[in-house]
C-alpha cells in the first residue's frame, strides 16, 4: 500500500489554537486522508498532560498553563523549540501506540546521530536523553485509531521556563538542547533531517 506524507511548515502558532485545528483534523479524516506533520513553534507556554498533577507546577508566574487532552505531565513550549505534530492513521501504519513512541524517538535519535551525539530513550518515560538530560519530550493522543500531538524537540531557547516545573512529572529533571551540544542549530535544517528520519522509519513513500 502507498503511504503518502503531507508536511505543512506553519512557524509560530498560537498553542489552543492549533490543539483545536488538530482535533478538527482528526474528526473531520476518511480513511483515505493522506498523514500529515505540521513543523511549529509556540509562543511561551505551560502544558498539562491528562496525567498531569497540579503540584508538578512550582512557580508558571507569567506563562499560561493549558489543560489538554495529550499523555503524559506538564512541560513548556516556547520559541526555539521544534514542535512537531504527528497526525497518522495508525490503523494504515498497521502499528499501536508504544511503537508509534519508539519511532518517533529513534527519528530524533537519528537527527542527533548527524551531529554525532549519541542519545538513548528511556522505557520508563517516553523522550529522547543526552547523558541523561532530556532533549526531547513526546505526548500523544489517539482518537478514531489516528493520533494528534507529538514531539517538542529543543534546539535554541530559553531553557529556564523549565525550572518553574518538574518536567514530565519528574523532580530534578535536567534539560538541554542541541545548541548546547554543537555550535549549529539550525531550525531548517532540522526540520528537513527529522522529515527525512520520520519518512524512513514509519515507512512512508516520500512527501510533499
Amino acid at each position: 500500500m502507498s503511504l503518502e506524507l503531507r508536511v505543512r511548515k506553519l512557524q509560530r502558532c498560537d498553542y489552543q489554537q492549533t490543539w483545536q485545528a488538530m482535533k478538527d483534523f482528526t474528526e473531520q479524516r476518511s480513511d483515505a486522508t493522506p498523514d500529515e506533520i505540521w513543523l511549529l513553534e509556540h509562543p511561551p507556554v505551560f502544558t498539562q498532560g491528562l496525567a498531569g498533577k497540579a503540584e508538578h507546577l512550582l512557580s508558571p508566574g507569567d506563562i499560561p498553563v493549558i489543560a489538554t487532552d495529550r499523555g503524559g505531565q506538564v512541560t513548556y513550549h516556547g520559541p526555539g523549540q521544534l514542535i512537531v505534530y504527528t497526525l497518522f492513521d495508525l490503523r494504515r501504519l498497521n502499528i499501536g501506540i508504544r511503537q508509534m513512541v519508539r519511532l518517533l524517538e529513534q527519528s530524533v535519535i537519528g537527527v542527533l546521530a548527524e551531529y554525532a551525539i549519541v542519545a538513548q530513550n528511556r522505557c520508563d518515560a517516553p523522550g529522547v536523553y543526552v547523558d541523561q538530560a532530556k532533549i526531547c519530550s513526546i505526548g500523544l493522543r489517539v482518537r478514531k485509531g489516528c493520533s494528534y500531538h507529538g514531539i517538542a524537540f529543543n534546539l535554541r531557547m530559553d531553557l529556564q521556563p523549565f525550572l518553574r516545573i518538574n518536567p514530565c512529572g519528574f523532580q530534578n529533571l535536567r534539560m538541554t538542547q542541541l545548541s548546547e551540544l554543537v555550535n549549529k542549530a539550525d531550525m531548517a535544517e532540522v526540520q528537513e533531517q527529522l522529515i527525512h528520519h520520520l519518512v524512513k522509519n514509519f515507512g512512508y513513500n516520500g512527501y510533499n
